[in-house]
């Protein structure tokens, strides 16, 4: 006898899938770069199934329905407030607040005009700038100043639609990184992995629940309406893994 769906989770009903594996969390290349950038340990990625069409409008009940959904509640993942420790989320979750985040560039293209703009060198070097703080971030090169810096020179060489793109947000995220964040000197090894990571979460539609606390604590909902699978990818912000 099948199981009764619960009746007040605005209709959609989750199943979790953990046979669901993302390359990134564990190919040497990539989590060696996620550890230098302090998010390793820190970043996770886990898959869901739902059994109703995703309608980007109802963004809202569908967040608040996966949030409340039995079979997320012993199984989504997040770090607790001890350091380093990963716990469920163990209990519904009362109010939730999600926008949806555009999907619609592609292709790595959408960065070449770091190199247009002189803010990377042809040879893939970025160009270094006098040390300045955005708290609490050390900016010490022209790409966190274009990623940071409202009033920089070159800040407008990403429009405010580009920047609200799900490409434009994971790459920003992997350049500014954890704590205690060693910076690339070139450009690739961000370029790399955010290609990667975008690849593994087969994105199709995000939306942002922004209950946040830190720029840098983040979780997106990459929704396939397709396979109606659900890919949730979290980072809490702090001192990822050193060894």
């Amino acid at each position: 006898m099948a199981a009764a769906k619960p009746a007040d989770l605005g209709r959609y009903y989750f199943r979790h899938l953990p046979q669901k594996t993302f390359p990134f969390l564990t190919a040497q290349e990539t989590t060696s770069r996620l550890r230098q950038w302090s998010m390793l340990g820190r970043i996770q990625a886990q898959a869901f199934g739902f059994d109703e069409t995703f309608q980007p409008y109802r963004k809202d009940d569908f967040v608040m329905a996966f949030f409340k959904d039995p079979n997320v509640i012993p199984n989504l993942k997040l770090l607790s407030d001890s350091p380093g420790q990963w716990i469920t989320l163990g209990t519904e979750v009362e109010k939730i607040e999600a926008i949806n985040v555009p999907c619609t560039q592609l292709s790595m293209a959408f960065f070449n005009r770091l190199y247009d703009e002189d803010i990377v060198r042809d040879n893939g070097h970025i160009v270094k700038c006098l040390d300045s703080f955005c708290d609490p971030f050390l900016i010490s090169d022209e790409l966190r100043k274009v990623l940071l810096l409202e009033d920089s020179e070159k800040y407008e060489v990403f429009s405010q639609p580009d920047r609200e793109e799900f490409l434009f947000r994971l790459f920003k995220h992997l350049c500014l990184g954890g704590s205690l964040c060693q910076y690339e000197d070139v450009l690739d090894p961000y370029l790399e992995t955010t290609k990667l990571i975008y690849k593994d979460l087969d994105s199709a539609g995000v939306c942002y629940p922004s209950t946040k606390s830190h720029e840098q604590t983040f979780s997106y909902f990459v929704v396939d309406p397709i396979k109606r699978h659900v890919h949730v990818l979290y980072h809490c912000y702090g001192v990822g893994e050193m060894s």
